[in-house]
This record gives structure tokens, C-alpha cells and sequence, in this order.
């Protein structure tokens, strides 16, 4: 793997097994990515000022930025960026300091602000804004800007989140094995 990755104040990027990074992806600091993950081209994550934990065959797409939220008096802990199992983040999303549960979609060009926390079983769609603080309740579709609760996520569509996930982990292995 050739990706960019870099140290901040003595913390780098921890990558577990059968991870993909495209080489155009820069990691700084506190970032652990656990095993079966994909990160994309032109992706940018710093953990700088807080941590950023990836987990379990989670994707993050082509040019999204994954940030976090420093601690301060009012704010002790800040906001870190912990994003679930089986994720899938489209294209251009912007993350920052949020927790995203597990089998979530996070449409393309989303932002997700400061301290959201988005439950497990999501669909938030294309373009959307969550700001700041704001709960999304599993088993539900979000749109908008900034995001509400379109409707209950259908049986097929709680199906394809983690289908979603699992051609992400196909696609990553073929770039990992050279069968492009």
C-alpha cells in the first residue's frame, strides 16, 4: 500500500487486515481502520484534534473528508468520528465529529455535523445536512436539508445496506489482488 499517511504528535494511522486504501488518500493521526475496510480515491481524514475509529467493511468513497471536533471547556471529550460496521459513505460526504451506527448509508455529498449520532439501520440520502446534535433513528430514511425523517426504511432496503457493504469488501479485494 502506497497511500499517503502521516504521524501527528506521535499517532499514526492503524490499518487491520484485508484493508484497501487507494494510493491517492491521505490519513493523518489518530485513525484505525478496522479489518475488510476501503478507503477511495482522494479521500482526506485527520485525526488530529480527536480520534476517527472505521470499523468492520465499512466504506468511505471517492473525495470525502473525514474530520474531527477538539476538546475544550465546554466540550471535554470534543466529538470524535466513529463510524460502524457495514457502512457505506457515497462519494464527496462530509463527516465531522459524528457517530454513524452500523449498516448505515450515507448518501453522496451528505455533511453530518458536530455530536450527530445516526442509529443503526439508516438511509440518509443524497445531499443531506444533519446539523449538529441531531438523532436519526434506526430502521428510517432521512433527506433534506437539513435531514428528516422521510419514511421507515423498507424490508428490501435494510437488506441492501449491508449488501451495499458487501460488494464494497468484493470490489476492495479485487483491487488488493490485482483483478481489476
Amino acid at each position: 500500500m502506497s497511500f499517503s499517511i502521516r504521524s501527528y504528535k506521535g499517532k499514526s494511522p492503524q490499518v487491520g487486515a484485508n484493508v484497501y486504501v487507494d494510493e491517492s488518500a491521505v490519513l493523518v493521526g489518530d485513525i484505525e481502520l478496522a479489518e475488510d475496510a476501503s478507503i477511495w480515491p482522494l479521500v482526506a481524514g485527520r485525526g488530529d484534534v480527536n480520534f476517527i475509529k472505521i470499523g468492520k467493511r465499512s466504506n468511505v468513497q471517492d473525495g470525502s473528508v473525514l474530520h474531527v471536533t477538539r476538546t475544550s471547556a465546554s466540550n471535554p471529550s470534543g466529538h470524535p468520528l466513529i463510524i460502524g460496521d457495514d457502512v457505506t459513505v457515497g462519494h464527496k460526504a462530509m463527516l465531522h465529529g459524528c457517530t454513524i451506527g452500523n449498516r448505515v448509508l450515507v448518501g453522496m455529498g451528505a455533511i453530518v455535523m458536530d455530536g450527530v449520532i445516526i442509529e443503526d439501520d439508516v438511509m440518509l440520502g443524497g445531499g443531506s445536512l444533519v446539523p449538529p446534535n441531531k438523532v436519526l433513528q434506526s430502521g428510517c430514511l432521512y433527506v433534506g436539508s437539513p435531514a428528516k425523517q422521510a419514511r421507515p426504511l423498507t424490508e428490501a432496503e435494510k437488506v441492501f445496506l449491508k449488501q451495499s457493504a458487501d460488494n464494497y469488501v468484493r470490489l476492495k479485494n479485487e483491487y488488493l489482488h490485482g483483478t481489476r
